[in-house]
């Protein structure tokens, strides 16, 4: 075993420790709900860097999860599925849109493709509203079902209902998330995709198929909006056409880049700290956009590594700041 890995794992041991006892520590339903926020959103910023790490920009996380929640509440009510296999075709269907829209633009680069999964986003939001008989428009759909119990029935069984319970299945899906995207990102995948974002014209000279690569990044990204969709439609019990509207697409871009793009652990981050700035600023809860606005132009401008790059920033300053200074008027002579 890695000798490195092996002295870090109490450490990592100790953050799971804390992270399975935070319900202890914050009891109360609203404390959960940051909490299971806060997990929704490191999934979404996480699935988001995947497709930026071929350079492309995506917006449409906001729309793959409104397929994911639908998808999984419609087979649920109406044809009585299993929640759990409800959950997993909500998410591949998300991918598959995914891929559809994805195949055709994945030759546009930069804006032109973020504009692109802009209008996917909002005419998924669109369908939602105008198919009335099926998804009930923009009256949304409330009371769903929680999800099936665990276990095998009249033997052991365990019920997901209230919000501990959520909390914990969520840890579930972001470990399984990370493991998925970390796995992927250092593979032989993921470097491919490192090199598509550094320079898709050199790659594809050498043989690469870019397009298979991006769609891929997209597809993948698309799919865990996706559960995290189904997911949060079951734990609310209630999903609208506009519950994941432009500005949730926006602020999943803003957890990655505040965080730091560059790092696997940025987005975690970022999506912390974010999550947690709307409580801590309640007073100033209208503004919100605008702070947000302004954090992620400070970190544009001062930090373009994002917040993961501080504790190299504080290691520079304080070897600047420990250097010895000359004394004034001393000159050093041959």
């Amino acid at each position: 075993m890695n000798k490195k890995l092996l002295i870090s794992l109490p450490g990592y041991a100790a953050l799971a420790a804390l992270i399975a006892f935070l319900p202890a520590i914050f009891p109360g339903n609203y404390s959960l709900h940051i909490l299971i926020m806060m997990g929704i959103n490191i999934i979404l910023s996480t699935s988001v860097r995947t497709i930026n790490l071929t350079g492309q920009m995506s917006l449409a996380q906001g729309g793959m999860m409104t397929v994911g929640a639908y998808a999984t509440t419609l087979l649920v009510i109406n044809l009585g599925l299993n929640s759990w296999i409800a959950l997993i075709i909500g998410g591949l269907l998300a991918a598959l849109i995914s891929f559809l829209i994805g195949f055709p633009f994945s030759r546009l680069k930069g804006i032109y493709f973020s504009m692109v999964t802009i209008f996917l986003a909002q005419m998924i939001i669109t369908m939602t509203q105008e198919l009335r008989g099926l998804t009930r428009g923009s009256q949304g759909i409330y009371n769903i079902p929680k999800p099936d119990a665990i276990g095998i029935p009249g033997i052991f069984s365990i019920g997901i209902l209230k919000p501990t319970d959520f909390y914990y299945l969520l840890l579930v899906i972001i470990a399984v998330t990370l493991l998925v995207l970390y796995a992927v990102e250092k593979s032989r995948v993921g470097l491919t995709f490192r090199g598509i974002q550094q320079a898709d014209s050199l790659t594809e000279s050498v043989g690469v198929n870019n397009t298979i690569y991006k769609v891929a990044a997209f597809s993948l990204g698309g799919f865990f909006a996706g559960i995290v969709g189904g997911y949060y439609a079951q734990y609310v019990a209630a999903i609208a056409p506009d519950t994941f509207g432009f500005l949730f697409a926006i602020y999943t871009i803003i957890y990655m880049v505040v965080g730091g793009s560059g790092s696997f652990i940025g987005p975690i981050i970022g999506a912390i700290i974010l999550t947690l700035l709307p409580e801590i600023a309640r007073p100033l809860q209208q503004y919100m956009p605008f702070i947000f606005a302004v954090v992620l132009m400070l970190i544009i401008f001062f930090m373009p590594e994002g917040l993961v790059g501080l504790p190299k920033k504080f290691k520079s300053m304080s070897k600047f700041f420990s250097k010895p200074r000359k004394e004034a008027g001393t000159e050093d002579h041959a």
